[in-house]
């Protein structure tokens, strides 16, 4: 299997609003009301599509698993005033940290980094009106309704960023996941080999009663800031830690050029990593090796003004007094997680309900815009009154005239979303 494969904290979804319900053409028709109104209930909205924070979550595997997502339709008008119920939402389950991007454009279109987030991301299409709402003093008994708007459908991509107050990192086999089982009860597969950690782990641990979320990055190589060993994906989850633990394998041969070997990889690729607090911790001392090393090691760390702590994860030496000395660093850094903006999401002006453009399209004519094309797919072709409508909207929008000045003539095919229709003066 290849390690791609393994990795939870990407995905891409394909999410389908509802659609709105269809109005009701209908009349009242009692036993002595003979010539009674309209009385054409509306259709309901089609339900959205929201992206929600679940505090069960720390992967995006599920969204993997399950790429479609489609919110109900809303239910069709009936009559005697009877409006069609909305159709219910479609609610995609996220872990915090979440950011979700459309797959064609790679717009931001949302960072969800509190607990309640909540981002609509697929708008239901609007119910169609039913006849009720078309009587006027002119027109008493009309005799079209709408149908319903079609719900909105895109692709997304979704990027997971783990927001934890404190980071665990160091080279594959330094011990991490070890640490993070020891003080937790988070239970990470672990393994004498580099690599075991494919997805990275939380755990929250209890400090002298303060919780504390931790994530263990998997390993860094050399090189993974430029994507090797997947180290760029795993990299950005330390951007929004607070303080860092970082683990060395006492036992190494070199344990100082492991240690200057991560915070390199830190450097290149985000210098704001870098300047991070790190709480740096000698693992492995129960192992003589380590034992034997550590005098020296202690020293050369200290000529460096870093203090070192010995520990053993898998003997728990130590370890208490390393959550206290990272506890005190995050008390110093910020009383709340920073997040980093990476980006902020671009906006623009209120598009022109009205606007619309005309284009040939081989022997036809293109017509595109929010409200032709809106009206045009709302329209129930199999109602007289309902086509005379649409073609005295296209008049009082300046349609008709915009059509005839670009050259069209009797017969000609206008195309408007994905509807054909054949030009009548």
């Amino acid at each position: 299997m290849k390690e791609e494969t393994l990795f939870f904290d990407e995905a891409k979804i394909f999410v389908q609003a509802g659609n709105g319900g269809n109005g009701c053409m209908s009349f009242r028709r009692e036993k002595f009301v003979p010539h009674g109104g309209p009385d054409g209930g509306h259709g309901g909205n089609g339900g959205d599509v929201a992206i929600v924070v679940s505090p069960h979550l720390n992967t995006l595997l599920y969204l993997r698993r399950h790429p479609h997502w489609k919110a109900d339709k809303g239910k069709n008008g009936e009559g005697n005033n009877k409006h069609g119920r909305n159709g219910a939402d479609a609610l995609v389950a996220v872990p915090r940290g979440t950011i979700v991007r459309d797959a064609d454009t790679g717009e931001l279109i949302a960072d969800l980094v509190k607990s309640d987030d909540r981002a609509i991301i697929a708008r239901g299409g609007r119910g169609g009106r039913g006849n009720s709402a078309f009587a006027s003093s002119t027109n008493q008994a009309p005799r079209f309704s709408e149908k319903g708007e079609p719900g909105q459908a895109r692709t997304l991509t979704l990027e997971l960023k783990l927001l934890a107050d404190i980071g665990i990192i160091g080279l594959p086999n330094a011990g991490k996941s070890t640490f993070l089982a020891s003080i937790t009860a988070a239970k990470p597969k672990i393994a004498d080999y580099p690599f075991t950690t494919l997805i990275p782990n939380l755990g929250v641990a209890l400090v002298d009663d303060r919780d504390i979320v931790l994530a263990d990055i998997p390993g860094l190589i050399e090189g993974a800031h430029e994507g090797v060993g997947l180290g760029d994906k795993f990299l950005r989850h330390i951007e929004r830690t607070r303080v860092l633990i970082h683990l060395i394998d006492a036992s190494l041969d070199d344990p100082l050029a492991a240690f200057d070997a991560i915070n390199l990889e830190l450097e290149e690729y985000d210098p704001g990593l870098a300047t991070k607090p790190q709480v740096v911790a000698l693992n492995k001392m129960d192992l003589p090796d380590a034992q034997a090393k550590w005098t020296k090691l202690h020293k050369a760390l200290a000529k460096r003004q870093i203090e070192a702590y010995a520990i053993s994860a898998a003997t728990g030496q130590g370890v208490t007094d390393l959550l206290r000395a990272a506890v005190k660093r995050l008390s110093e850094v910020a009383p709340e997680p920073a997040i980093i903006d990476e980006e902020m999401p671009v906006i623009r002006p209120a598009e022109d309900e009205n606007a619309f453009v005309i284009a040939r399209e081989g022997q036809a004519y293109r017509l595109r815009g929010r409200k032709v094309e809106r009206v045009v797919v709302m329209t129930d072709f199999d109602q007289e009154e309902a086509i005379l409508r649409l073609h005295r909207i296209f008049k009082s929008m300046g349609v008709t005239a915009a059509l005839e000045q670009a050259g069209v003539r009797e017969g000609d095919k206008v195309r408007i979303g994905e509807v054909e229709l054949e030009w009548r003066n």
